[in-house]
């Protein structure tokens, strides 16, 4: 059983270490002429191929469980939302409000998982709210709600993102009995799905290009993040589907170090004290305020 946990445990970590990079590829392809959106859908779909040649029962699997097309839309939402607003948002102010997650994690669990209030599941969504208004908090605007232009819509999207990635990991909870290659094609496909179509409806009023492979690098760049994607998208639901939802948040916030100094490092991170203060108000909150059940 030790064993197991573990592997789940590094399974998540591995998710966490190449999201929190992902800001870079999806950076560099939007300025050589291929949206996030696009990108999503391309590299998705060439996992989705990959597994579906492999694991030709999988896609059988996914068609005959529906419960597996809302896993497909909680996936697709994600990576759309969240691949979009670290391509045009800070990354680190992107990242902690996306890692809100464990406060709709708390929320989702009640409905989906049937797991009861506590006063600690309540603590821990107080403290993150009161982290995101101080990240939020901008003393020219007064109230803490971001706009909906520039950097405000990127926070929107990672808020968005982050609820939409809080109904992924409870769903593969509560999927845990289907097999891992079916959570797999359905996280897939819902990525190339969801990312594409909005891609389509965007592109065709002209509101973002139709994607170009012009630049050098352009295809071996989409080909080896598409790669790792799969990769972290079987830890993911390796890891999520052995452990319990707020262990699993937890583990999920190490993205947050990686993205932050990653973007430090790169000199394009933004890090102002309130984001500081705030940030360490959202990452404690699930450790502070953990379930007794779930330290167990």
């Amino acid at each position: 059983m030790k064993s197991v946990f573990w592997f789940a445990v590094l399974g998540l970590l591995v998710n966490s270490t190449v999201w929190g990079l992902s800001w870079m590829p999806f950076r560099s392809l939007a300025q050589d002429g291929v949206h996030p959106l696009w990108a999503t859908a391309i590299m998705y779909a060439l996992g989705t191929v990959a597994v579906t040649v492999t694991r030709a029962g999988a896609l059988r699997e996914f068609a005959q469980v529906p419960a597996l097309l809302l896993l497909a839309l909680a996936a697709g939402l994600t990576n759309a939302l969240f691949n979009s607003a670290v391509a045009i948002g800070d990354v680190v102010r992107v990242v902690l409000l996306f890692y809100l997650m464990p406060v709709w994690t708390v929320l989702l669990a009640r409905w989906l998982l049937d797991e009861r209030f506590t006063p600690r599941a309540l603590a821990r969504v107080a403290l993150g709210v009161g982290g995101a208004m101080l990240v939020l908090y901008d003393p020219a605007i007064g109230l803490p709600l971001p706009g909906w232009s520039g950097s405000g819509l990127a926070d929107w999207m990672a808020i968005a993102g982050g609820m939409a990635f809080a109904l992924n990991n409870v769903t593969l909870r509560r999927l845990s009995a289907s097999s891992e290659s079916a959570r797999t094609i359905a996280m897939l496909a819902g990525g190339v799905l969801l990312a594409g179509s909005a891609g389509a409806l965007l592109a065709v009023p002209g509101f973002i290009a139709w994607p170009t492979f012009s630049a050098p690098g352009t295809l071996s760049t989409l080909a080896l993040w598409s790669v790792l994607f799969l990769l972290a998208n079987m830890g993911l639901q390796y890891g999520a589907a052995r452990l319990p939802a707020n262990i699993t948040a937890v583990v999920m916030l190490s993205e947050v170090l990686v993205a932050t100094g990653s973007s430090w490092w790169a000199g394009t991170a933004e890090l102002r004290m309130q984001d500081l203060i705030g940030g360490i108000m959202i990452i404690a909150a699930p450790f502070l305020f953990a379930d007794r059940r779930a330290r167990a």
